[in-house]
C-alpha cells in the first residue's frame, strides 16, 4: 500500500488560490454552513459581507468575523500569506526560520516573527496532549539540556541552558515539558499525570527516576549509560534520545538559538510534526482546524 503523502505545494496553491478562499476556509471552519445566530437566536445560513472580512445572518442582519479571536485578527498581512507559512511549518521537518519568511513574503522582521511564534502556539494546541502507554505499552522517558553548558550531570545549569523532560511512547507519540530542574519532584509528576497506569517505563540510572516502580502499577526498567549500555534486550531510551538529537539539530540549523521564554512554543512545532510523522497528509488540514471557536 502506498504510503499517504503531505500536500504539494501545488495542491496547496490550488486549494486556497485567493483571499477569498482562505475566508471562506475560516468561516465553514470556526461556523459550519449553518450556526445559530447570536442576535436573532434562529439557526441561519451567513452570507459574504463586501469589503468586510465578515459574514452577515441571512435573517437579522448580524454579523461575525471569522479572523475574530484568531492570530489573523485585525492583521494587515494577507490571510494568503498566512496560509502559506502555515504550510511551510507542516512540509519541512526542521522548522522555519523567521528570517527566511521574512524573505519569502517581502514582510519586516517583526511582522514574520510574530506570524511564527502565532503559528506554533497552535501547533501546540492542535497537537494535545493525549495520555501515553497503557498495559502492555512501553513509554521511554528522558531528560536533556537545550542550550549553553552542562555542569557535569549535575541538577545545575548555566547561562541560557533550559532543561527539558520528553516521555515518548515507543512508535508512537511524544509529550515534552520545560521543568526547573532534574529533581525526582520536578519530574515523575509529569510521569504520573500523562503516562496511563501499568505502563512498562524505560529509563536511564538517574536517581530521580528511583521508585517509579509500582506507582500507578508502572514497571520501571532502566538501562545504565555510565556503563556504556544503551540497551539490554527491548529496554532503551533510544527513541527519545532520537527525538532530542533531531530538535537540536533542526534548532543549531534553523534557528541558530531559542531563549527558554520560547522553547515551549518551539517544543510544541516539533511534538506536532514527530505526532503526526506518519500521516504527513492531515498536519495541514488540523493545523487549520486549530481555530475553532
Amino acid at each position: 500500500m502506498t504510503k499517504p503523502k503531505a500536500p504539494t505545494l501545488r495542491q496547496f496553491q490550488d486549494r486556497f488560490p485567493t483571499e477569498e478562499s482562505c475566508l471562506e476556509h475560516l468561516m465553514r471552519v470556526r461556523y459550519g454552513d449553518r450556526h445559530d445566530c447570536d442576535k436573532c437566536g434562529k439557526s441561519a445560513h451567513f452570507y459574504r459581507v463586501r469589503e468586510r472580512r465578515s459574514y452577515a445572518c441571512e435573517h437579522c442582519g448580524h454579523q461575525v468575523y471569522p479572523t475574530a479571536g484568531t492570530p489573523f485578527h485585525r492583521t494587515r498581512t494577507p490571510l494568503r500569506d498566512w496560509f502559506y507559512v502555515m504550510f511551510l511549518f507542516c512540509s519541512t521537518r526542521s522548522g522555519v526560520a523567521a528570517k527566511e519568511v521574512e524573505r519569502q513574503l517581502g514582510v519586516t522582521y517583526k511582522t514574520a516573527w510574530r506570524m511564527c511564534h502565532e503559528i506554533r502556539k497552535y501547533m501546540a494546541i492542535g497537537d494535545g496532549d493525549e495520555p501515553l502507554g497503557g498495559p502492555f505499552r512501553t513509554v521511554e522517558i528522558d531528560e536533556t539540556f537545550i542550550g549553553g553548558e552542562v555542569q557535569g550531570r549535575g541538577h545545575g545549569y548555566t547561562g541560557n541552558k533550559t532543561l527539558v523532560f520528553g516521555m515518548m511512547q515507543r512508535n508512537g507519540n511524544i509529550i515534552t515539558r520545560v521543568v526547573p530542574n532534574r529533581r525526582r519532584g520536578s519530574l515523575l509528576p509529569h510521569v504520573t499525570a500523562n503516562v496511563l497506569p501499568y505502563t512498562e517505563v524505560h529509563s536511564d540510572q538517574h536517581t530521580s527516576y528511583t521508585g517509579l516502580e509500582g506507582v500507578n502499577g508502572y514497571w520501571h526498567k532502566s538501562v545504565n549509560h555510565d556503563e556504556k549500555e544503551y540497551a539490554r534486550g527491548h529496554v532503551t531510551v533510544n527513541g527519545i534520545e532520537g527525538f532530542w538529537a533531531q530538535l537540536k539539530r533542526s534548532i543549531n540549523g534553523t534557528h541558530i538559538h531559542v531563549s527558554g521564554k520560547h522553547l515551549p512554543k518551539y517544543l510544541g512545532e516539533f511534538e506536532y510534526r514527530h505526532n503526526r510523522r506518519d500521516r504527513p497528509e492531515t498536519m495541514i488540514g488540523e493545523l487549520m482546524t486549530a481555530f475553532r471557536r
